[in-house]
Formats: C-alpha cells, structure tokens, sequence
C-alpha cells in the first residue's frame, strides 16, 4: 500500500549493526520511517528495528547485497512501488578484508571496492533519480579515516573509502541545483565489531582524545546532515575521530 505524502522514508545500507544500526535508530527517533538493509544478518537487522520499534519509530527490513545489481534493483522497485518518495539514502554497507598490499588477493581487492563503490552506484543512482523528481533529498555516505589518510593493511579499504569521498563530491555538485545534498562522514576508530580484536590500550594512544567513539557519536552527524539544520550543507567530508585528522 503506498504511504502518505507526510511521511519521510529513509534507506539505511548495512544496518544490522554498528554504526549502521545506530544510524537507523537515530533517523527514527528524527521521525523518518526507516528501511532497514542487510545482506546476511537478519538477525542483527530484526534487532535493529526492534530497538526502533521499542523507541516509539516505525520502519521495515529489506534484505539485498548491495553488490549485486539485479538483487539491488528488484529490493528497490519494491520500495518504490510501495512508498511516493525516498527522503534519505544513507551508504553504510561495507566490508574489511585486511592484509599487506603486496600479499593481497585479487579477490580481497575486488571484494572491498565491490562492497563499497559498487554498492553506492547500484543504490545510489536509482534512489538519486526519485529524489530528482521531487526535487529534494539527502544522501550521506559513510566513508574512514583510512580513506582520508591511509591505513598500513588496509590499502583496499582505503582505496574504497577515498573513492567513496571523491565520488561523493563529485556527485554533490552535479545534484546541488537540484535539491539534493550528497555529504561524507568520516568515522575514526569506532566501538565496533571491526576493531574488537585490537588492544584498546594502543588504539587510544593514537587518539587526541584517548578514547573510542561510539556508534552513536557518528550517527548523531549523520541525523544533522539529513536534517533541514543542515540545509546549506552539500560536498563536504566531516571527520568524527576524536582528533586524528
């Protein structure tokens, strides 16, 4: 059944945990009715939206490998066919398969950029051509600190992450005389499953702050550049990392 014009919808990728979880929590408690993304941990996305639901907001799962492009557009007709416009396209969904660049497989290359880039151009594109129609709309993308400077063993997911920056930029001057706004947020080390076999102890030394974000500090950013507080923001990279960079 399709919805009414007064209710916002927001897409979230690779919300089943982390910091995309707490991104879909935060966008429904700002009162969007949040889509809720996963490739294979249904699971961890049914407890996504039940803390949503818990907390007073609406939403849905939608399971895709944002990879896969036929996979991707069929989850998104479906989406389309169901709801007049969609609001907000937040790209989380990401992967890190860490090594030496010199002792790297292709397939951990590829799988990363896969992931990363692949992904942003198979949700993105179609979602961006809604939000021209209606003229309005907000995308954020979800890139590193390691796409910003670098990170020894993570030459793929770098390179990922940078390239989201560039492709985010890029993107935002081609749409801003349309309504949409296309942002970058930049998590430093964050408490998450990605970082939970490194000793806190030397992670914190390489923090001004010396402490860890949370989840929850990277999505309040998000929520504002989604927000109309955010209305004159467009093409910009804002880094939550306690210092670093």
């Amino acid at each position: 059944m399709e919805q009414s014009h007064d209710i916002e919808v927001a897409i979230v990728t690779g919300a089943s945990g982390g910091i995309g979880r707490a991104i879909a929590i935060a966008l429904a408690k700002a009162g969007y009715y949040v889509v809720v993304n996963y490739r294979s941990s249904q699971g961890g996305a049914e407890k996504t939206l039940a803390q949503i639901t818990q907390d007073g907001g609406r939403g849905e799962l939608q399971g895709f490998d944002v990879t896969d492009a036929d996979q991707t557009k069929a989850a998104l007709d479906d989406l389309f066919s169901r709801y007049k416009g969609i609001d907000v396209l937040v790209n989380n969904a990401g992967i890190t398969h860490d090594g030496l660049f010199m002792m790297m497989s292709k397939k951990a290359w590829q799988q990363v950029l896969d992931t990363t880039l692949a992904g942003f151009y198979n949700v993105t594109k179609p979602v961006l051509k809604k939000m021209v129609r209606r003229k309005k709309g907000s995308v954020v993308s979800i890139s590193s600190i390691a796409g910003l400077i670098g990170n020894r063993g993570q030459a793929n997911y770098s390179a990922a992450k940078a390239g989201l920056i560039g492709a985010s930029r890029s993107l935002a001057a081609e749409v801003a005389r349309l309504g949409i706004r296309v942002n970058v947020v930049a998590p430093g080390l964050i408490d998450t499953e990605m970082i939970k076999d490194v000793p806190l102890s030397a992670l914190k030394n390489m923090i001004p702050m010396a402490r860890i974000g949370k989840p929850e500090e990277v999505a309040s950013v998000v929520r504002f550049l989604c927000s109309d507080d955010a209305s004159y923001v467009t093409g910009q990279v804002v880094s939550v990392n306690g210092g670093m960079a």
